[in-house]
């Protein structure tokens, strides 16, 4: 059922101009809306990557729908879009929300650690997980993720950690550049879909190090995705059925290909894997 905003919060960094919201069942959601200056697809971009991601086993924020009331937009005058000097009033309906991990006067988000904390990062391997399914879904941004300390099984419960042991976790974010934004292109750069610390990426000595994700990529079935699409409201899809039906037929014969983009980018000039066996 979708959750409806009771409360603004703040503006969040970004080119989407999300907004942080607090919702009536008392979570806290970074909100994208529909009419955002990116395009009305890096909704759907966002909703199919966190379904895929999580069927991999990759640590992703709750999505939900959030119906923002008019009601609401027209008493927070920070509730807007900015594109260039022009500034407009966000719109009111269904817009996509994305949970925080708790309520953010309670529980610190980061976008940084230093390194000595990002080394003890509990899902660190997850990193080469999304690199390798961003490889698949023609990520063209650079890979987002937050971190948050917390009791670990909370978060992620399959960890192999005693239940109440605490750490910092990763939660991959911001998937609204899949399939090359609102293109829907597959545009295989080596360098694209990089995390900018290659620290994550230390482990990596040859193409077994993405296993089992490259195999769960192979084997992914096709219903996550039609599930996710099912799900959608209907106006975030508007005229673009076809089209995303094109797209994700296209998606699906890339599974195989997964390796090939992965060795791609371990051979280009960045050499983003230290440790990569040839």
């Amino acid at each position: 059922m979708p959750v409806t905003a009771r409360r603004f919060v703040r503006r969040m960094r970004g080119g989407a101009q999300a907004q942080l919201l607090e919702a009536d069942d008392g979570a806290y959601y970074v909100t994208k809306f529909i009419d955002n200056p990116q395009h009305r697809r890096v909704l759907i971009n966002e909703w199919l990557g966190a379904a895929l991601l999580r069927q991999l086993g990759i640590s992703v924020p709750r999505l939900e729908i959030i119906n923002v009331p008019a009601e609401l937009i027209a008493r927070e005058p920070e509730m807007c879009i900015q594109t260039g000097s022009q500034r407009r009033q966000a719109s009111a309906g269904r817009h996509l929300g994305s949970a925080t991990p708790g309520a953010p006067d309670k529980l610190a988000v980061y976008d940084y650690l230093p390194d000595a904390l990002l080394g003890d990062v509990m899902n660190r391997e997850q990193f080469l997980g999304t690199l390798a399914f961003d490889k698949w879904a023609g990520n063209s941004d650079a890979r987002q993720a937050v971190f948050f300390r917390a009791t670990v099984k909370t978060y992620w419960p399959d960890a192999p950690v005693a239940p109440t042991r605490k750490g910092f976790l990763a939660w991959m974010i911001d998937h609204g550049y899949l399939f090359d934004g609102p293109h829907w292109e597959f545009v295989d750069s080596p360098l694209q879909g990089l995390y900018h610390r290659k620290l994550v990426y230390d482990s990596v000595t040859g193409l077994d190090s993405f296993e089992p994700w490259i195999a769960r990529i192979e084997a992914m079935p096709e219903s996550v995705a039609d599930e996710a699409v099912r799900a959608m409201p209907a106006e975030w899809i508007a005229d673009d059925h076809d089209a995303l039906m094109r797209l994700l037929e296209r998606l699906w014969r890339r599974r195989k290909r997964t390796a090939e983009l992965v060795c791609a980018m371990a051979s280009s000039k960045l050499k983003p894997f230290a440790r990569w066996l040839k």
